[in-house]
């Protein structure tokens, strides 16, 4: 999976940018798009996460002060993902649902973002391609929600954590997993952290009307929090405790595709 995103991001990185730079040579400063405002919506997805990684909401904002003889923006975004172990494997069983074998809990993240900016490239106010760069860090505020999953004995059913169907109380009365429990099941119990993120990435737009923007932000995150999170517990005590194979520092590349409107 990790191949894949990095191979697609040198495919779209070097063809839009090398449009980009065409375009931006071929065009004059009386030409260009010029707006103070761009907010944007998009869904992303990284190397941490499935396909659909999570949503975010994007701003930038025109300064008065240029930075390094570049038009800069005051970049402002805040995005939900989810964050994913990566030893979670779904798989089904012979009841035809699907679980995640060994997850004890998820990992969800909000991350409010603030940074600069940078204007590289310059559409034309008709077509082409701008080009800005992005530096952005802000906290991480991190919900530890516990995965349920739907058990039966005899001809019973009930939603239970996870974790209680791999560490039995001794004694009791022997659980079969049938399936995933509700999404929404143990949110009350969910557990809060914090900690922080910062991000470099490349922004690229287009824009089929001039009031509408689309587009794609490609880069790379950096996320740490004070102690290891566990998502799947380590089960074999001979090589360590449960925390083995859990981190606290996460790293990722992603792929943000936005629409969203400029003034």
């Amino acid at each position: 999976m990790k191949s894949f995103y990095r191979k697609a991001c040198l495919v779209v990185v070097s063809s839009w940018l090398a449009a980009g730079v065409s375009h931006a040579q071929s065009t004059n400063d009386t030409d260009e798009d010029n707006y103070n405002t761009v907010t944007t919506f998009g869904i992303t997805t990284n190397t941490n996460a499935g396909l659909l990684g999570g949503f975010v909401f994007r701003q930038s904002k025109r300064l008065d002060d240029e930075l390094f003889g570049k038009t800069q923006y005051r970049y402002l975004s805040i995005e939900l993902v989810n964050v994913r172990h990566p030893r979670e494997i779904s798989s089904g069983n012979n009841t035809g649902s699907s679980i995640t074998a060994g997850k004890e809990n998820y990992l969800f993240v909000l991350r409010p973002q603030y940074g600069r900016e940078i204007a590289l490239f310059r559409r034309n106010a008709d077509e082409g391609i701008s080009v800005n760069a992005i530096l952005a860090a802000g906290p991480s505020l991190g919900v530890i929600k516990p995965y349920y999953v739907e058990v039966s004995s005899g001809r019973t059913t009930r939603q239970v954590p996870y974790s209680q169907v791999a560490n039995p109380t001794p004694g009791s009365q022997p659980e079969f997993i049938v399936g995933s429990g509700n999404f929404f099941q143990g949110l009350g119990e969910s557990t809060l952290t914090v900690g922080v993120h910062a991000k470099a990435a490349v922004s690229f737009e287009l824009s089929a009307f001039r009031s509408n923007t689309t587009g794609v932000e490609i880069g790379f995150l950096a996320e740490l929090f004070p102690k290891k999170i566990v998502i799947v517990p380590n089960t074999n005590t001979a090589i360590g405790d449960r925390t083995v194979g859990n981190r606290n520092f996460f790293s990722s590349g992603y792929i943000t595709l936005f629409f969203g409107s400029k003034k």
